[in-house]
């Protein structure tokens, strides 16, 4: 299984050794991690990792969907449901059902993220089957509890010099402060996500509204609402963010007038708001976000396109974020227009488009980040964050945005061992595309590695402020 010193460079070998050159210069160069969903607690208290199952399978949705597609149920994997019933615990049990189960993962990322933890931070080789279940969960348990094996251990270890976290609007930070009065000095910064204060169809929305109020100490008016967010913004940036997040269902925004904002608030707040009252809500404060980021700085980006809990039945037992969230078409030209009429001209201003949507790549984004100096591309996400997804991502967007209007890579991961694995797998493509450059005369191989080197580092830390 140890992993081939030429994963993910090109067949020829004229290229090949292109791209080994410029992945050479560019394979330690310190992770920026702008966007992610590690857990703050993690960096705060340092405590180990439970066992192999926690660490790499239960909270895992990349790893759980492809089983459960499989017919092995989620609560044998020890995924807790809603209703409290008992779920598998033994985590042996549950690593053997993984190991039972490895070969459906032959030609997907997870396995390349998986197998380069297994040898990069354990030092394994050999791939994890049924026969090999027991030998490799031993091998992993003896060192989880080990200083080395620590969350600040492992920061340093990785090479990671900055790590933002997705806080929700409402989160007091507590573990961000317990970071920076700990003396520590690694970096990890907050993220605002105000998602579950913006969309009137979070369940909770009316008590989330109350505590932001209460909170800041603003009235329930629209005024008082907009000076709750800058508040909130505030308290975030005063705690090292240097970004907002969004992940709305689709990327519409709206520019309506003050006065007709505010009786659209009114409708929200009474819980009255209509399925199409709620999406123009929602797409108001994306353009009141941005003018937001006018004033405050912060980086905005905006995650649309993902049909959310489209398995009813799964959602009902386990609730969200397990593996049932689908991609959607999403329009852009049209969705964001109103926002980019207000603020698109302004190049002080950072918003940061991602997609679930490949098709609009060449057709809507790249002309879009082409154009408006507001504008800048993500990264190929989620679904996509793969080997061909990345490829795909470099083929339809360079010849119209170029690379400087893109912002590099995020792992944007909840899996703390993959930042790595995904950060080397993002280096090896982008190393290979730039290698197909330099053999077709497009670029010269100096230029290239200065760009390896952006694409790696540069464009991420200057895009995120960091």
């Amino acid at each position: 299984m140890a992993l081939h010193p030429d994963r993910l460079f090109p067949a020829d070998p004229g290229t090949r050794s292109i791209a080994r050159r410029l992945y050479a210069s560019v394979e330690k160069l310190p992770i920026i991690s702008p966007h992610g969903h590690t857990d703050p607690s993690w960096y705060a208290e340092d405590k180990a990792f439970p066992d192999p199952a926690a660490l790499f399978i239960t909270p895992d949705h990349y790893a759980t969907r492809m089983l459960y597609s499989q017919g092995v149920r989620l609560q044998d994997l020890g995924v807790a449901r809603r209703d409290g019933e008992s779920v598998e615990t033994d985590p042996r049990k549950i690593w053997r059902l993984f190991a039972a189960h490895f070969h459906l993962f032959a030609g997907t990322p997870t396995r390349l993220w998986f197998e380069h933890s297994l040898e990069t931070v354990f030092g394994i080789t050999e791939r994890l089957s049924i026969d090999t279940a027991d030998m490799l969960f031993d091998r992993i348990e003896a060192v989880i509890p080990t200083q080395q094996m620590r969350p600040r251990a492992l920061f340093d270890r990785f090479g990671i010099e900055v790590i933002a976290t997705t806080d929700g609007a409402l989160d007091d930070l507590s573990h961000h402060d317990a970071v920076r009065k700990s003396g520590w000095h690694g970096r990890v910064v907050p993220t605002y996500r105000p998602d579950a204060v913006v969309d009137p169809n979070v369940l909770g929305f009316a008590g989330n509204l109350q505590r932001l109020f209460a909170m800041t100490g603003e009235p329930a008016t629209w005024k008082g609402y907009l000076n709750a967010h800058r508040a909130r913004r505030a308290f975030f940036k005063a705690h090292g963010a240097t970004a907002t997040d969004h992940g709305h269902a689709t990327a519409r925004t709206e520019n309506l007038t003050q006065a007709d904002a505010a009786k659209l608030f009114d409708i929200v707040l009474s819980g009255r708001a209509d399925a199409a009252q709620a999406e123009a809500f929602r797409g108001q404060m994306l353009t009141e976000m941005a003018r937001m980021s006018q004033d405050d700085g912060l980086v905005m980006q905006i995650h649309p396109g993902s049909y959310r809990n489209h398995n009813p039945a799964l959602f009902a037992d386990f609730g969200p974020d397990k593996g049932a969230d689908i991609p959607k078409a999403t329009d852009y030209v049209h969705a964001l227009k109103p926002l980019l009429d207000a603020v698109g001209n302004d190049s002080r201003l950072t918003v940061i488009l991602f997609t679930l949507d490949e098709t609009a790549y060449s057709r809507e984004l790249a002309p879009l980040a082409g154009h408006y100096p507001a504008l800048k591309l993500g990264p190929a996400w989620w679904f996509f964050d793969s080997p061909e997804g990345m490829r795909r991502f470099r083929e339809t967007t360079t010849e119209t945005a170029g690379f400087y209007n893109t912002v590099g890579f995020n792992d944007d991961t909840r899996a703390y061992l993959s930042i790595p694995a995904r950060h080397d797998m993002a280096r090896r493509v982008d190393c290979a595309y730039l290698a197909r450059l330099v053999a077709d005369h497009r670029l010269e191989e100096e230029e290239a590695f200065g760009l390896a080197g952006e694409l790696a580092y540069g464009l991420a830390k200057k895009a995120y402020r960091l």
